[in-house]
This record gives C-alpha cells, structure tokens and sequence, in this order.
C-alpha cells in the first residue's frame, strides 16, 4: 500500500477504472471501451478525459443482456 493511499477492494468501489471492470466481469477492456463509447451508454461516468464505469450501471447491465 502506498504512503496516503487506501485500497479499497474492486467490489466496494463505487466507480471502477476500465481495466478494473475488465477484471471484474471477465470481458475484455476493448468491448468494455466500445461499449462506452455508445451514446446511449448509462454505465460510462466522464471525469475530464478519465473515463470510469459505474459498476452498479454495468452489474446492471450485464445482468439484462443477453449477448453483449
């Protein structure tokens, strides 16, 4: 653990960076990263050029798919 840092475990974490999600959901960062970028996508969360997913968003959505 780094000095002032705290770590906080993937399925505590409100927001997860792409490769966390990848991780997370056993789908690959490039289908993550694609998936984000659809216009219509609920789960992708902007913080100026950082792109972070909101993993109850994307629980969600997984959870309603069928083929992604």
């Amino acid at each position: 653990m780094g000095k002032g840092k705290i770590d906080v475990p993937v399925w505590e974490k409100m927001n997860l960076t792409v490769e966390e999600a990848a991780a997370y959901s056993n789908i690959g960062i490039n289908k993550i990263d694609e998936m984000a970028k659809s216009p219509n996508c609920s789960f992708v969360l902007y913080i100026g050029r950082k792109k972070l997913i909101k993993r109850k968003e994307f629980e969600q959505y997984i959870a309603k798919s069928v083929e992604i």
